[in-house]
């Protein structure tokens, strides 16, 4: 859905695709509640479709207004910024699902009554800050012309900027390495450290929330430090880390894995931010793209399952390796704005 989300964006602009973003949230929270009455597993999924629609065109709209409200030089700043907010909404989420729902969960309403009120408290939220950004006065930014089109001329179409194409398989592989650790470091640690895997999930916080801290300490450094170095920093600690810990074992091996998060945690502004600059009337079309690349995190993860059913752990982590040595590649050289066609 990203890529038509693109272009629906750039027809109603990047405030009308927030709005409508929201608005198309809030239908699918409030479907929550007759499949809860009907008890109707196909109206469940088509709930969960129609919020994941909305957060695409929200992402697709709002990351791309973030880039060009403002200089260039500072689009990675800000969106690190604006994520790392997120990620503090993505850490308490959880926790006020868990005493909304889960905590009142019975034998007898375990899929009906505990789920219906708060998704209609949600959809409520969703509604109440669609108003507000329809009411704020944002400054109108048209996706078909806005500052950070390029001097050299026009572009044949999206796919001409080198900067994009490589920096959509950065953003793929970036995701697919950031997500494939999240996913099995629970397991990795429970080996490594030979503990239960209710214990060793104590320490995936530590990975999660090092990103947070780490997007907040980045936006405010992105602001001194020319993006593309601090990308090119983070890819070679991130490889670093990964090599000493499937080289080593115990306590070391554990904490230079999950130290991975702090400087997994600006990679994909850094990355968005490159690759949009300069695409101009493109950058709508180009947000679609990167965003589908987020399906990275699906694929890489599989494949690492993959090698870890069928090899060892040190095998199966070359993999978010090898993502971290493409990333430092387009830290170096994939995000200067040459064409490629």
């Amino acid at each position: 859905m990203s890529i038509p989300a693109g272009n629906i964006v750039g027809k109603i602009g990047y405030k009308n695709g927030m709005v409508l973003g929201f608005s198309i949230s809030a239908l699918g929270a409030l479907l929550f509640f007759p499949a809860s009455v009907f008890h109707q597993y196909g109206l469940f999924l088509a709930a969960l479709f129609i919020v994941a629609v909305g957060i695409v065109l929200l992402q697709v709209a709002a990351n791309p207004y973030v880039t060009v409200l403002g200089p260039a030089k500072t689009a990675s700043s800000r969106l690190a910024l604006i994520q790392g907010v997120g990620s503090v909404g993505t850490t308490v989420a959880p926790l006020l699902g868990a005493y909304f729902i889960l905590s009142r969960l019975s034998e007898s309403h375990a899929s009906s009554a505990a789920v219906r009120y708060p998704y209609w408290g949600i959809a409520g939220l969703l509604i109440v800050i669609a108003l507000v950004v329809f009411r704020l006065k944002l400054p109108v930014i048209k996706p078909q012309a806005d500052s950070t089109s390029s001097a050299t001329g026009e572009k044949k179409s999206v796919l001409s900027f080198r900067n994009l194409n490589f920096g959509v398989v950065a953003i793929f592989l970036y995701v697919g390495a950031e997500v494939s650790i999240g996913t099995f470091l629970t397991n990795y640690i429970s080996d490594t450290l030979h503990i239960e895997v209710k214990s060793a999930n104590s320490y995936v916080a530590f990975y999660w929330g090092s990103m947070v801290v780490g997007r907040l300490i980045g936006a405010a450094a992105l602001k001194a430090i020319k993006p593309s170095y601090v990308l090119g920093f983070c890819a070679a600690i991130s490889m670093a880390l990964v090599l000493v810990s499937i080289s080593s074992g115990g306590q070391i091996a554990v904490w230079s894995m999950i130290s991975v998060g702090l400087f997994n945690s600006v990679m994909f502004a850094v990355i968005f931010s490159l690759s949009v600059n300069g695409l101009g009337k493109y950058t709508t079309k180009a947000s679609g793209m990167l965003s589908t690349a987020i399906a990275g995190g699906a694929i890489i993860s599989f494949s690492q399952g993959f090698l870890k059913d069928h090899f060892t752990w040190q095998i199966a982590f070359i993999l978010p390796l090898l993502c971290y040595l493409y990333i430092l590649f387009y830290a170096v050289n994939g995000y200067k704005s040459r064409y490629s066609i």
